[in-house]
């Protein structure tokens, strides 16, 4: 019957990830996201301790939110790229741009060339996520796709697990620089095991096709977009500064906020921004849980290592517990009984309200009010929120949007994540930059309320999404 051997070989034998055809490439696939999980939770892990060493602290908003504005525009450009050209090419820029970019951290004299590779960073993760993904829907069957896709999930966990600590030991007895040349270092076996399938996919490659005008106007008002974003990143730590240097970053954040107000009027959904009830509203609440979560956890490290001491490694202990309690929430919004008698609408106010208290950890341990392992604990409840919120505005969106326009929303969705959350480092980088060197307990404090504050209004907000 057709039905019985739809997913399966000639020879009747069923299809398998554990082939020579299909098991390196699925090795390799996860390898590269592993890869670039370790490079978000080690550099994270890092990025405080390097700051004060090239007695730059007050450049770590920037730092920060530099991966973010790239990936806006690499995104956009990568996906075009992939569709008119292949999947080879931009997995082969990606690749070299991720090894130009750690190798430039690496060696960074300065604060402002480590910010320069953090940038480079976001357009090498922009570039690999997007191609790998065409790159697996040519190289494996259609059945074979959802377990590589869950392997994907899976393979932030043990980075979060073991990714802070070995960062943390690495910048304590070696250098935090020594962190980035391993980097280079895994991604070596990942592109051997990625070659064949490569080959393969460049020598099926069709007749390269001309971009749209739709595509052009995407491009650049994601290029608008980052224009602003970057401008609004460098005022931000510039305000902090004295004299003329403070109002050169008031200049430059007029001009951010000039320059990514019409471009998101181009990208977004209309009425996104007065949260019009459906996609709108979706595409808002994606907004606000990476302003509120992930401003958090980008601070959380540097509260720790400045607050209480800690040294990177005991400071990284807050990334393991965020991918650990985010991957536990996506499992429980996974639960088929979960799916069947909790709506859309319900779990999304649990996911912000879950956030919300969960914040309440991070801000009283920022002020001495509560040690840091309850601090961590509650922040732990925060993960567990995000890792409902997340994957439930994604099957949200995918459910509302026309067939036609699911590449454009959801493109739309990771741009007002990226902007959101750049904006409000922004802010909180001109606080850092104001106090620096001496960083006090109540300016974390202060984020963490205002991200806290955030969490609540998505809660409030959250109704409008069914």
């Amino acid at each position: 019957m057709p039905t019985a051997t739809a997913h399966r070989r000639p020879d009747a034998r069923p299809l398998s990830l554990f082939t020579r055809d299909h098991l390196p490439f699925a090795v390799g696939a996860v390898a590269l996201v592993t890869l670039g999980a370790f490079e978000n939770r080690a550099t994270t892990t890092v990025l405080p301790t390097a700051a004060r060493e090239l007695d730059a602290l007050w450049l770590f908003g920037a730092a920060s939110a530099a991966p973010l504005v790239s990936f806006v525009l690499a995104t956009v450009v990568a996906g075009a790229w992939a569709d008119h050209r292949g999947p080879v090419r931009p997995l082969q820029a990606g690749m070299l741009v991720f090894v130009a970019s750690q190798l430039a951290m690496a060696t960074a004299p300065t604060m402002a060339v480590l910010t320069l590779g953090r940038f480079g960073s976001g357009v090498a993760e922009a570039f690999m996520d997007v191609s790998l993904t065409v790159l697996l829907a040519r190289a494996l069957p259609e059945a074979l796709r959802a377990k590589v896709f869950a392997a994907f999930a899976a393979a932030w966990v043990f980075p979060s697990l073991v990714g802070p600590p070995v960062a943390g030991a690495l910048a304590e007895t070696l250098s935090w620089r020594a962190v980035f040349a391993v980097g280079i270092a895994l991604l070596l076996p990942a592109w051997l095991l990625l070659r064949p399938s490569m080959r393969a996919a460049a020598g099926r490659a069709d007749a390269p096709t001309r971009w749209t005008p739709r595509e052009h106007r995407a491009v650049r008002a994601a290029g608008l977009a980052a224009l602003g974003l970057g401008a609004l990143t460098a005022g931000g730590s510039l305000l902090g500064r004295t004299g003329s240097t403070r109002l050169l970053g008031l200049a430059l954040v007029v001009a951010g906020l000039a320059c990514t107000a019409p471009a998101l009027r181009t990208v977004l959904p209309e009425g996104t921004l007065r949260l019009a009830r459906g996609i709108p509203a979706l595409v808002a609440l994606r907004g606000l849980v990476a302003a509120a979560f992930g401003t958090a956890a980008s601070l959380l490290p540097l509260m720790l290592t400045t607050v209480h001491h800690l040294g990177p490694a005991a400071a990284g202990t807050s990334l393991t517990v965020t991918g650990l309690c985010w991957a536990a929430g996506s499992q429980v919004h996974g639960l088929d009984v979960v799916q069947r008698r909790v709506g859309a609408v319900r779990r999304l106010q649990v996911g912000f309200a879950l956030i919300t208290v969960g914040l309440l950890g991070p801000t009283l341990a920022s002020v001495d009010a509560l040690g840091v392992v309850a601090g961590l604990v509650l922040w732990g409840v925060a993960g567990v929120g995000m890792g409902i919120v997340s994957p439930t505005l994604s099957t949200q969106l995918l459910l509302f949007a026309p067939v036609a326009d699911q590449g454009r929303i959801t493109a739309a969705s990771s741009l007002t994540a990226s902007v959101a959350q750049a904006v409000a480092l922004a802010a909180a980088g001109a606080l850092i930059a104001w106090q620096a060197p001496a960083l006090p307990g109540w300016l974390f404090a202060g984020v963490m309320v205002a991200s806290a504050a955030t969490g609540a209004l998505g809660w409030v907000a959250s109704r409008r999404a069914g």
